[in-house]
Protein backbone atom coordinates (compact mmCIF):
# COMPACT_ATOMS: atom_id res chain seq x y z
CA UNK A 1 0.00 0.00 0.00
CA UNK A 2 1.48 3.54 -0.73
CA UNK A 3 -0.38 6.87 0.37
CA UNK A 4 0.98 9.98 -1.13
CA UNK A 5 -0.04 13.24 0.23
CA UNK A 6 1.22 16.66 -1.18
CA UNK A 7 0.70 19.77 1.14
CA UNK A 8 -1.91 21.84 0.23
CA UNK A 9 -2.20 20.50 -3.21
CA UNK A 10 -6.13 21.80 -3.27
CA UNK A 11 -8.90 20.04 -5.62
CA UNK A 12 -9.54 23.16 -7.85
CA UNK A 13 -5.44 22.68 -9.12
CA UNK A 14 -6.30 19.09 -10.03
CA UNK A 15 -7.73 18.56 -13.63
CA UNK A 16 -9.37 15.41 -12.64
CA UNK A 17 -11.28 17.25 -10.40
CA UNK A 18 -12.61 19.73 -13.54
CA UNK A 19 -12.36 23.35 -11.80
CA UNK A 20 -12.00 26.07 -13.61
CA UNK A 21 -7.98 25.68 -13.46
CA UNK A 22 -8.59 21.70 -15.30
CA UNK A 23 -8.38 23.22 -18.59
CA UNK A 24 -4.31 24.47 -18.12
CA UNK A 25 -3.76 20.41 -17.84
CA UNK A 26 -1.37 20.62 -14.53
CA UNK A 27 -2.12 17.16 -13.32
CA UNK A 28 -2.22 14.53 -15.92
CA UNK A 29 -0.47 11.97 -13.94
CA UNK A 30 -2.95 11.75 -11.48
CA UNK A 31 -5.66 12.42 -14.08
CA UNK A 32 -4.50 8.77 -15.22
CA UNK A 33 -4.84 7.48 -11.61
CA UNK A 34 -8.42 8.87 -10.96
CA UNK A 35 -9.36 7.50 -14.01
CA UNK A 36 -8.12 4.23 -13.31
CA UNK A 37 -9.68 4.20 -9.70
CA UNK A 38 -12.38 6.04 -7.72
CA UNK A 39 -12.44 10.11 -7.05
CA UNK A 40 -14.39 11.01 -3.90
CA UNK A 41 -15.72 14.59 -5.04
CA UNK A 42 -16.94 15.10 -1.30
CA UNK A 43 -13.63 14.22 1.13
CA UNK A 44 -13.32 17.32 3.46
CA UNK A 45 -10.36 17.75 6.57
CA UNK A 46 -11.88 18.37 9.87
CA UNK A 47 -8.94 21.42 10.59
CA UNK A 48 -7.23 22.98 7.66
CA UNK A 49 -3.60 23.31 8.41
CA UNK A 50 -0.77 21.01 8.15
CA UNK A 51 0.01 19.46 11.17
CA UNK A 52 -3.66 19.07 12.85
CA UNK A 53 -5.04 17.36 9.62
CA UNK A 54 -1.61 15.30 9.26
CA UNK A 55 -2.39 14.47 13.30
CA UNK A 56 -6.16 13.28 12.41
CA UNK A 57 -4.71 10.86 9.53
CA UNK A 58 -2.21 9.63 11.65
CA UNK A 59 -4.65 8.70 14.71
CA UNK A 60 -7.90 8.48 13.29
CA UNK A 61 -8.94 11.17 15.85
CA UNK A 62 -10.53 14.49 15.51
CA UNK A 63 -8.23 17.36 16.90
CA UNK A 64 -9.57 17.93 19.95
CA UNK A 65 -9.07 14.00 20.62
CA UNK A 66 -5.67 13.73 19.64
CA UNK A 67 -4.77 16.85 21.25
CA UNK A 68 -3.26 18.75 17.76
CA UNK A 69 -5.06 21.86 18.05
CA UNK A 70 -2.30 23.62 15.93
CA UNK A 71 1.12 23.63 14.57
CA UNK A 72 2.82 23.41 17.77
CA UNK A 73 0.99 19.87 18.16
CA UNK A 74 2.84 16.54 17.79
CA UNK A 75 2.12 12.81 17.90
CA UNK A 76 4.87 10.90 19.86
CA UNK A 77 5.35 7.13 18.99
CA UNK A 78 3.13 5.70 21.07
CA UNK A 79 -0.31 7.38 19.34
CA UNK A 80 1.28 7.31 15.91
CA UNK A 81 -1.33 4.24 15.70
CA UNK A 82 -1.60 4.07 11.68
CA UNK A 83 1.85 2.74 11.24
CA UNK A 84 1.47 0.37 14.06
CA UNK A 85 -1.58 -1.16 13.21
CA UNK A 86 -0.01 -1.58 9.96
CA UNK A 87 3.13 -3.38 11.86
CA UNK A 88 0.95 -5.57 14.09
CA UNK A 89 -0.54 -6.80 10.75
CA UNK A 90 2.72 -7.81 9.29
CA UNK A 91 3.38 -5.07 7.12
CA UNK A 92 7.08 -3.14 6.91
CA UNK A 93 6.66 0.45 6.88
CA UNK A 94 8.14 3.60 5.88
CA UNK A 95 7.74 7.37 6.25
CA UNK A 96 9.63 9.56 3.70
CA UNK A 97 9.05 12.88 2.92
CA UNK A 98 7.10 15.88 4.94
CA UNK A 99 5.90 14.60 8.18
CA UNK A 100 5.39 17.49 10.26
CA UNK A 101 4.77 16.30 13.96
CA UNK A 102 7.39 17.12 15.42
CA UNK A 103 8.35 13.98 17.40
CA UNK A 104 10.29 11.18 15.50
CA UNK A 105 8.73 8.87 13.37
CA UNK A 106 9.70 5.72 15.56
CA UNK A 107 6.45 4.04 15.23
CA UNK A 108 7.53 3.27 11.20
CA UNK A 109 10.61 0.54 10.28
CA UNK A 110 12.15 3.29 8.17
CA UNK A 111 12.05 7.15 7.94
CA UNK A 112 13.78 9.70 5.82
CA UNK A 113 11.77 13.02 6.97
CA UNK A 114 12.63 16.70 6.51
CA UNK A 115 12.82 18.43 9.64
CA UNK A 116 9.71 20.83 9.90
CA UNK A 117 8.46 22.50 6.89
CA UNK A 118 12.04 21.38 5.36
CA UNK A 119 13.54 23.22 2.12
CA UNK A 120 12.77 23.79 -1.53
CA UNK A 121 16.60 23.50 -2.48
CA UNK A 122 19.25 21.56 -1.12
CA UNK A 123 16.95 19.66 1.52
CA UNK A 124 18.26 17.97 4.33
CA UNK A 125 16.25 14.97 5.86
CA UNK A 126 16.44 13.39 9.11
CA UNK A 127 17.21 9.19 9.52
CA UNK A 128 17.28 7.13 12.13
CA UNK A 129 20.68 6.42 13.24
CA UNK A 130 23.47 6.27 15.93
CA UNK A 131 22.67 9.53 17.43
CA UNK A 132 19.39 10.55 19.09
CA UNK A 133 16.82 12.13 16.88
CA UNK A 134 16.40 14.60 15.24
CA UNK A 135 20.72 14.33 14.93
CA UNK A 136 21.52 12.04 12.01
CA UNK A 137 20.50 13.77 8.86
CA UNK A 138 21.81 13.58 5.57
CA UNK A 139 21.48 16.17 2.60
CA UNK A 140 20.35 16.22 -1.09
CA UNK A 141 22.69 18.78 -2.29
CA UNK A 142 21.88 20.44 -5.69
CA UNK A 143 17.98 18.71 -5.35
CA UNK A 144 14.77 20.24 -5.33
CA UNK A 145 12.77 18.67 -2.71
CA UNK A 146 10.56 17.13 -4.82
CA UNK A 147 12.37 15.21 -6.84
CA UNK A 148 14.49 14.22 -3.41
CA UNK A 149 11.70 13.08 -1.94
CA UNK A 150 10.71 10.83 -5.19
CA UNK A 151 14.38 9.29 -5.00
CA UNK A 152 14.30 8.42 -1.63
CA UNK A 153 10.94 7.01 -1.95
CA UNK A 154 12.66 5.06 -5.01
CA UNK A 155 15.39 4.31 -3.10
CA UNK A 156 13.49 2.58 -0.76
CA UNK A 157 11.45 0.47 -2.81
CA UNK A 158 14.27 -0.55 -4.71
CA UNK A 159 16.93 -0.77 -1.82
CA UNK A 160 14.88 -1.46 1.63
CA UNK A 161 12.00 -2.97 1.25
CA UNK A 162 11.62 -7.03 1.82
CA UNK A 163 9.96 -8.35 -1.05
CA UNK A 164 8.45 -11.28 1.22
CA UNK A 165 6.48 -9.08 3.17
CA UNK A 166 3.64 -6.24 2.12
CA UNK A 167 4.22 -2.67 2.95
CA UNK A 168 2.89 0.24 4.16
CA UNK A 169 4.59 3.50 2.34
CA UNK A 170 3.65 6.98 3.13
CA UNK A 171 5.37 9.12 0.75
CA UNK A 172 4.55 12.66 1.62
CA UNK A 173 5.58 15.90 -0.52
CA UNK A 174 6.47 19.34 0.72
CA UNK A 175 4.98 20.87 -2.35
CA UNK A 176 3.00 23.04 -3.16
CA UNK A 177 3.61 24.45 -0.01
CA UNK A 178 4.05 28.57 0.20
CA UNK A 179 6.30 29.75 -0.66
CA UNK A 180 6.37 28.29 -4.18
CA UNK A 181 9.89 27.66 -5.19
CA UNK A 182 9.48 25.47 -7.87
CA UNK A 183 12.33 23.98 -9.74
CA UNK A 184 14.57 26.16 -12.29
CA UNK A 185 13.11 23.88 -15.10
CA UNK A 186 9.14 24.97 -15.09
CA UNK A 187 9.90 28.71 -15.33
CA UNK A 188 8.52 28.81 -18.75
CA UNK A 189 5.60 26.46 -17.89
CA UNK A 190 2.74 28.84 -18.05
CA UNK A 191 4.75 31.60 -18.77
CA UNK A 192 2.29 33.75 -21.32
CA UNK A 193 -0.83 32.17 -20.24
CA UNK A 194 -3.38 34.33 -18.81
CA UNK A 195 -4.84 32.01 -15.55
CA UNK A 196 -8.56 31.85 -15.19
CA UNK A 197 -9.75 34.05 -12.16
CA UNK A 198 -12.66 32.94 -10.03
CA UNK A 199 -15.37 35.62 -9.65
CA UNK A 200 -15.13 35.87 -6.38
CA UNK A 201 -11.72 37.63 -6.62
CA UNK A 202 -13.84 40.76 -7.50
CA UNK A 203 -17.27 40.60 -6.68
CA UNK A 204 -19.12 38.97 -3.76
CA UNK A 205 -21.32 41.79 -2.52
CA UNK A 206 -23.44 39.10 -0.24
CA UNK A 207 -20.54 37.13 0.65
CA UNK A 208 -19.09 36.89 4.27
CA UNK A 209 -20.60 38.26 7.71
CA UNK A 210 -19.40 40.83 10.49
CA UNK A 211 -17.00 37.67 11.37
CA UNK A 212 -15.09 38.19 8.24
CA UNK A 213 -15.84 42.03 7.33
CA UNK A 214 -16.71 43.88 10.30
CA UNK A 215 -19.54 46.27 10.43
CA UNK A 216 -20.01 48.32 7.39
CA UNK A 217 -17.03 46.12 6.14
CA UNK A 218 -14.49 48.03 8.39
CA UNK A 219 -12.62 44.63 9.19
CA UNK A 220 -12.06 43.88 5.00
CA UNK A 221 -8.49 45.66 5.48
CA UNK A 222 -7.77 43.44 8.42
CA UNK A 223 -9.44 39.86 8.38
CA UNK A 224 -8.05 36.87 5.54
CA UNK A 225 -4.60 37.93 3.87
CA UNK A 226 -5.28 38.48 0.50
CA UNK A 227 -4.08 38.20 -3.16
CA UNK A 228 -4.55 42.12 -3.80
CA UNK A 229 -3.57 45.04 -1.76
CA UNK A 230 -6.86 44.69 0.49
CA UNK A 231 -5.01 43.08 3.37
CA UNK A 232 -2.92 45.91 5.03
CA UNK A 233 -0.57 43.53 7.12
CA UNK A 234 -0.01 40.38 4.63
CA UNK A 235 -1.34 40.70 0.76
CA UNK A 236 0.38 39.16 -2.76
CA UNK A 237 1.19 43.01 -3.98
CA UNK A 238 3.44 43.06 -0.98
CA UNK A 239 4.75 39.61 -1.23
CA UNK A 240 6.12 39.84 -4.85
CA UNK A 241 6.67 43.67 -5.31
CA UNK A 242 4.20 44.97 -7.42
CA UNK A 243 3.12 47.96 -5.39
CA UNK A 244 4.65 50.80 -8.09
CA UNK A 245 1.98 48.98 -10.71
CA UNK A 246 -0.48 52.12 -11.14
CA UNK A 247 -3.87 50.59 -10.63
CA UNK A 248 -5.50 48.34 -7.84
CA UNK A 249 -6.77 46.18 -10.08
CA UNK A 250 -3.51 45.64 -11.70
CA UNK A 251 -1.81 45.23 -8.88
CA UNK A 252 -4.62 42.29 -7.92
CA UNK A 253 -4.46 40.40 -11.32
CA UNK A 254 -0.84 40.94 -11.48
CA UNK A 255 -0.30 39.22 -7.94
CA UNK A 256 -2.90 36.59 -8.57
CA UNK A 257 -0.92 35.35 -11.91
CA UNK A 258 2.24 35.30 -10.22
CA UNK A 259 0.79 33.56 -7.27
CA UNK A 260 -0.93 31.04 -9.23
CA UNK A 261 1.51 30.16 -11.66
CA UNK A 262 4.31 29.81 -8.69
CA UNK A 263 2.05 27.20 -7.23
CA UNK A 264 1.02 25.11 -10.09
CA UNK A 265 4.43 25.23 -11.51
CA UNK A 266 5.26 23.49 -8.09
CA UNK A 267 2.09 21.08 -8.89
CA UNK A 268 3.80 20.52 -11.68
CA UNK A 269 7.13 19.55 -10.22
CA UNK A 270 4.56 16.71 -8.45
CA UNK A 271 2.79 15.20 -11.08
CA UNK A 272 6.10 14.50 -13.14
CA UNK A 273 7.64 13.12 -10.26
CA UNK A 274 4.65 10.92 -9.91
CA UNK A 275 4.89 9.52 -13.10
CA UNK A 276 8.56 8.75 -12.86
CA UNK A 277 7.62 6.70 -9.61
CA UNK A 278 5.01 5.21 -11.20
CA UNK A 279 6.98 4.08 -14.54
CA UNK A 280 8.88 2.19 -11.63
CA UNK A 281 6.08 0.47 -10.13
CA UNK A 282 5.00 -0.67 -13.88
CA UNK A 283 8.31 -2.02 -13.99
CA UNK A 284 8.76 -3.67 -11.41
CA UNK A 285 5.56 -5.57 -11.31
CA UNK A 286 3.86 -2.95 -7.99
CA UNK A 287 1.26 -0.86 -9.73
CA UNK A 288 -1.99 -2.97 -10.40
CA UNK A 289 -1.66 -5.29 -7.00
CA UNK A 290 -0.83 -2.44 -4.72
CA UNK A 291 -3.65 -0.17 -3.13
CA UNK A 292 -2.37 3.59 -4.09
CA UNK A 293 -4.05 6.48 -2.57
CA UNK A 294 -3.53 9.85 -3.57
CA UNK A 295 -4.21 13.00 -1.57
CA UNK A 296 -3.45 16.55 0.41
CA UNK A 297 -3.25 17.61 3.98
CA UNK A 298 -5.99 19.82 2.93
CA UNK A 299 -7.22 22.23 0.18
CA UNK A 300 -5.99 26.21 -0.51
CA UNK A 301 -7.34 29.33 -1.60
CA UNK A 302 -6.22 30.17 -5.26
CA UNK A 303 -7.95 33.54 -5.31
CA UNK A 304 -11.32 32.76 -4.43
CA UNK A 305 -12.81 35.65 -2.17
CA UNK A 306 -9.48 37.49 -2.69
CA UNK A 307 -7.82 34.73 0.24
CA UNK A 308 -4.80 33.09 0.21
CA UNK A 309 -3.58 30.42 2.14
CA UNK A 310 -6.03 27.45 3.58
CA UNK A 311 -7.52 27.75 7.07
CA UNK A 312 -11.03 28.65 5.91
CA UNK A 313 -13.97 26.30 6.08
CA UNK A 314 -14.76 27.22 2.55
CA UNK A 315 -14.76 24.75 -0.53
CA UNK A 316 -11.49 25.10 -1.79
CA UNK A 317 -9.87 25.29 1.86
CA UNK A 318 -12.04 22.38 3.67
CA UNK A 319 -12.31 19.92 0.55
CA UNK A 320 -9.14 17.27 0.15
CA UNK A 321 -8.49 15.38 -3.23
CA UNK A 322 -8.73 11.67 -2.56
CA UNK A 323 -8.04 9.34 -5.01
CA UNK A 324 -7.66 5.11 -4.63
CA UNK A 325 -6.67 3.07 -7.37
CA UNK A 326 -6.66 -0.11 -7.05
CA UNK A 327 -7.52 -2.66 -10.00
CA UNK A 328 -8.38 -5.76 -7.64
CA UNK A 329 -11.37 -4.15 -5.94
CA UNK A 330 -12.12 -0.83 -7.22
CA UNK A 331 -13.45 -0.08 -10.63
CA UNK A 332 -11.68 2.37 -12.51
CA UNK A 333 -13.45 5.33 -13.68
CA UNK A 334 -15.54 5.69 -10.54
CA UNK A 335 -16.08 8.65 -8.58
CA UNK A 336 -18.58 9.14 -5.23
CA UNK A 337 -20.21 12.23 -3.72
CA UNK A 338 -20.26 10.20 -0.12
CA UNK A 339 -18.89 12.16 2.72
CA UNK A 340 -15.70 11.23 3.88
CA UNK A 341 -13.15 13.06 6.32
CA UNK A 342 -9.40 12.79 7.09
CA UNK A 343 -10.55 10.88 10.21
CA UNK A 344 -11.32 7.99 8.24
CA UNK A 345 -8.29 7.59 6.17
CA UNK A 346 -6.68 5.40 9.08
CA UNK A 347 -9.76 2.89 9.06
CA UNK A 348 -10.28 2.36 5.56
CA UNK A 349 -6.75 1.79 5.11
CA UNK A 350 -6.30 -0.65 7.78
CA UNK A 351 -10.04 -2.53 6.88
CA UNK A 352 -8.37 -2.47 3.44
CA UNK A 353 -5.03 -4.96 5.02
CA UNK A 354 -7.87 -6.73 7.26
CA UNK A 355 -7.37 -4.77 10.46
CA UNK A 356 -10.66 -4.11 11.95
CA UNK A 357 -10.77 -0.14 13.27
CA UNK A 358 -9.62 0.10 16.80
CA UNK A 359 -11.89 1.28 19.29
CA UNK A 360 -9.77 4.80 19.87
CA UNK A 361 -10.30 5.48 16.35
CA UNK A 362 -13.25 7.84 15.73
CA UNK A 363 -12.84 7.50 11.89
CA UNK A 364 -15.13 5.07 10.58
CA UNK A 365 -13.96 3.12 7.15
CA UNK A 366 -15.00 3.83 3.68
CA UNK A 367 -13.50 0.84 2.51
CA UNK A 368 -17.30 -0.62 0.99
CA UNK A 369 -17.93 2.70 -0.84
CA UNK A 370 -14.63 2.00 -2.38
CA UNK A 371 -15.56 -1.49 -3.70
CA UNK A 372 -19.12 -0.72 -4.38
CA UNK A 373 -19.20 3.30 -4.55
CA UNK A 374 -22.91 2.80 -2.34
CA UNK A 375 -23.15 4.42 0.97
CA UNK A 376 -24.37 2.20 3.60
CA UNK A 377 -27.72 3.29 5.14
CA UNK A 378 -25.89 4.90 8.18
CA UNK A 379 -23.44 6.74 6.72
CA UNK A 380 -22.22 10.19 7.70
CA UNK A 381 -24.46 12.98 5.87
CA UNK A 382 -22.33 15.69 7.52
CA UNK A 383 -18.46 16.72 7.88
CA UNK A 384 -17.60 18.32 10.73
CA UNK A 385 -15.04 21.55 11.28
CA UNK A 386 -12.88 23.37 13.53
CA UNK A 387 -10.27 25.83 13.31
CA UNK A 388 -8.33 26.52 16.44
CA UNK A 389 -5.60 28.90 15.64
CA UNK A 390 -7.50 32.04 15.84
CA UNK A 391 -5.79 34.92 13.59
CA UNK A 392 -2.43 33.28 13.06
CA UNK A 393 -0.40 34.17 10.54
CA UNK A 394 -3.11 34.50 8.14
CA UNK A 395 -5.70 36.62 10.28
CA UNK A 396 -8.32 33.80 10.11
CA UNK A 397 -10.93 33.93 12.96
CA UNK A 398 -11.55 31.09 15.30
CA UNK A 399 -14.55 28.69 13.50
CA UNK A 400 -16.59 25.54 13.90
CA UNK A 401 -19.05 24.70 11.40
CA UNK A 402 -20.85 21.78 9.64
CA UNK A 403 -20.80 21.11 5.81
CA UNK A 404 -23.82 18.67 4.29
CA UNK A 405 -24.33 17.71 1.08
CA UNK A 406 -26.28 20.88 0.05
CA UNK A 407 -25.41 23.36 2.98
CA UNK A 408 -22.97 24.99 4.89
CA UNK A 409 -23.17 26.66 7.94
CA UNK A 410 -20.34 28.23 9.79
CA UNK A 411 -20.16 30.19 13.47
CA UNK A 412 -16.91 32.33 14.05
CA UNK A 413 -15.82 32.61 17.44
CA UNK A 414 -13.04 35.01 17.04
CA UNK A 415 -11.05 33.56 20.16
CA UNK A 416 -7.94 31.89 20.58
CA UNK A 417 -7.06 28.71 22.83
CA UNK A 418 -4.71 31.24 24.97
CA UNK A 419 -6.35 34.46 24.54
CA UNK A 420 -3.21 35.82 23.18
CA UNK A 421 -4.79 37.52 20.10
CA UNK A 422 -7.71 40.15 20.30
CA UNK A 423 -11.02 38.69 19.94
CA UNK A 424 -13.09 39.25 16.92
CA UNK A 425 -16.72 39.88 16.04
CA UNK A 426 -18.78 36.46 16.35
CA UNK A 427 -21.57 35.50 12.99
CA UNK A 428 -23.08 33.30 11.27
CA UNK A 429 -22.78 32.38 8.25
CA UNK A 430 -24.62 29.74 5.88
CA UNK A 431 -24.33 29.19 2.17
CA UNK A 432 -26.70 26.64 0.18
CA UNK A 433 -24.27 24.90 -1.86
CA UNK A 434 -26.93 23.82 -4.44
CA UNK A 435 -28.03 27.03 -5.23
CA UNK A 436 -24.67 28.70 -4.80
CA UNK A 437 -21.64 26.40 -4.90
CA UNK A 438 -19.15 29.04 -4.80
CA UNK A 439 -20.40 30.40 -1.62
CA UNK A 440 -21.13 34.02 -2.89
CA UNK A 441 -24.29 34.65 -0.82
CA UNK A 442 -24.44 34.53 3.03
CA UNK A 443 -28.33 33.43 3.53
CA UNK A 444 -27.96 32.91 7.21
CA UNK A 445 -30.55 35.90 7.91
CA UNK A 446 -32.58 35.13 5.04
CA UNK A 447 -36.12 34.32 5.97
CA UNK A 448 -36.55 31.34 3.42
CA UNK A 449 -33.84 29.29 5.21
CA UNK A 450 -34.91 30.29 8.95
CA UNK A 451 -36.03 26.46 9.18
CA UNK A 452 -32.80 25.56 7.62
CA UNK A 453 -30.48 27.36 10.25
CA UNK A 454 -32.31 25.77 12.93
CA UNK A 455 -32.09 21.87 11.78
CA UNK A 456 -28.29 22.73 10.59
CA UNK A 457 -27.75 24.17 14.47
CA UNK A 458 -29.48 21.15 15.64
CA UNK A 459 -27.28 18.90 13.37
CA UNK A 460 -24.03 20.89 14.44
CA UNK A 461 -24.54 20.66 18.42
CA UNK A 462 -25.35 16.48 17.84
CA UNK A 463 -22.26 16.42 15.84
CA UNK A 464 -20.08 18.14 18.52
CA UNK A 465 -21.70 15.91 21.49
CA UNK A 466 -21.35 12.54 19.46
CA UNK A 467 -17.87 13.08 18.22
CA UNK A 468 -17.03 14.60 22.00
CA UNK A 469 -16.12 18.76 21.00
CA UNK A 470 -17.82 19.70 24.21
CA UNK A 471 -16.00 22.27 25.47
CA UNK A 472 -14.52 21.46 28.00
CA UNK A 473 -10.47 21.81 27.04
CA UNK A 474 -11.41 25.44 26.49
CA UNK A 475 -14.57 26.77 28.49
CA UNK A 476 -13.95 30.15 28.20
CA UNK A 477 -14.63 29.94 24.46
CA UNK A 478 -17.48 27.43 25.05
CA UNK A 479 -18.87 30.22 27.03
CA UNK A 480 -18.56 32.65 23.67
CA UNK A 481 -19.81 29.86 21.20
CA UNK A 482 -23.27 29.25 23.52
CA UNK A 483 -23.26 33.45 24.42
CA UNK A 484 -23.53 33.66 20.73
CA UNK A 485 -25.66 30.68 19.82
CA UNK A 486 -29.01 32.17 19.14
CA UNK A 487 -27.34 35.43 17.83
CA UNK A 488 -30.44 37.32 18.89
CA UNK A 489 -30.44 41.40 18.55
CA UNK A 490 -28.34 41.59 22.10
CA UNK A 491 -26.02 39.22 20.69
CA UNK A 492 -25.44 40.90 17.35
CA UNK A 493 -24.82 44.75 18.91
CA UNK A 494 -22.26 43.17 20.98
CA UNK A 495 -20.84 41.84 18.15
CA UNK A 496 -20.88 44.55 16.07
CA UNK A 497 -18.94 47.09 19.20
CA UNK A 498 -16.35 44.14 18.77
CA UNK A 499 -16.24 44.92 15.43
CA UNK A 500 -15.37 48.37 16.34
CA UNK A 501 -13.01 47.40 18.75
CA UNK A 502 -11.08 45.53 16.75
CA UNK A 503 -10.89 48.03 13.85
CA UNK A 504 -9.82 50.09 16.66
CA UNK A 505 -6.78 48.00 17.87
CA UNK A 506 -5.81 47.40 14.22
CA UNK A 507 -5.86 51.24 13.19
CA UNK A 508 -3.59 52.04 16.83
CA UNK A 509 -0.92 49.89 15.99
CA UNK A 510 -0.95 50.59 12.27
CA UNK A 511 2.14 53.24 12.54
CA UNK A 512 3.98 50.46 14.46
CA UNK A 513 2.96 47.52 11.94
CA UNK A 514 4.47 49.73 9.42
CA UNK A 515 7.60 50.64 11.22
CA UNK A 516 8.07 46.67 11.59
CA UNK A 517 7.74 46.00 7.87
CA UNK A 518 10.07 48.51 6.72
CA UNK A 519 12.79 46.66 8.58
Amino acid sequence: MIYIMADDHTSQAIGAYGGRLAKLNPTPTIDRLAKEGMLFENCFVTNSICTPSRACVITGQYNHTNKVYDLNGRIEPARQYLPIEMKQAGYQTAMIGKWHLDEEPAAFDYYCVLPGQGKYFDPEFIVRGAKPWPQTKINRHGQHVTDAITDAALDWLKTQRDPGKPFFLMYHHKAPHDMFEYAPRYEDYLKDVAIPEPESLWQQPAFGSLATRGYQDELLPYIGTSIGDRNLRRNYVKEWHHEDLPTAELRKRTAYNDYIKRYLRCVKGVDDSLAIFFDYLRSAGLMDNTIIVYTSDQGMMLGEHDYQDKRWMYEESERMPFIIRYPAAIKAGSRSNAIIENVDFAPTLLEFVGVKTPEFMQGRSFKSICETNTEPADWKQSAYYRYWMHLWHHDNPGMLGLRTKTHKLIFYYGMGRDDKFPRTPPAWELYDLKQDPQELVNVYDDPAYATVVTELKQQLAARRKSIGDDGSDYPEIEAVVQEFWNYDASARAKAEQMSHDYRAIKEAAAPAEAKRQTK
